[in-house]
């Protein structure tokens, strides 16, 4: 798949899937990017879901835990911090 359907591919399910992103608990910020591993760019394009902190799986109740995708978008969970408004 090219980078322009790839993008209206993650564009479209963030859209359809902000709200509850943004409901879970610590996520900040949803956006389209690269995923990472090990802190390093790849080439893969996904839906980057920003939260405050990073928490352990125990730490959270399973209905919090964030799919590694939603509509066959992959996702990719990103620590930033908080954003000030």
């Amino acid at each position: 798949m090219d980078i322009a359907k790839q993008t209206a591919a993650i564009a479209e399910a963030q859209a359809k899937y902000d709200k509850y992103l943004m409901g879970l608990p610590n996520v900040v910020g949803t956006g389209i990017g690269y995923r990472q591993l090990m802190g390093k760019p790849t080439d893969e394009l996904c839906l980057v879901v920003m939260v405050s902190r990073k928490l352990a799986p125990e730490q959270l109740p399973s209905e919090a835990m964030l799919p590694r995708e939603l509509d066959g978008v992959l996702i990719d969970l990103v620590e930033t911090g908080a954003f000030a408004i």
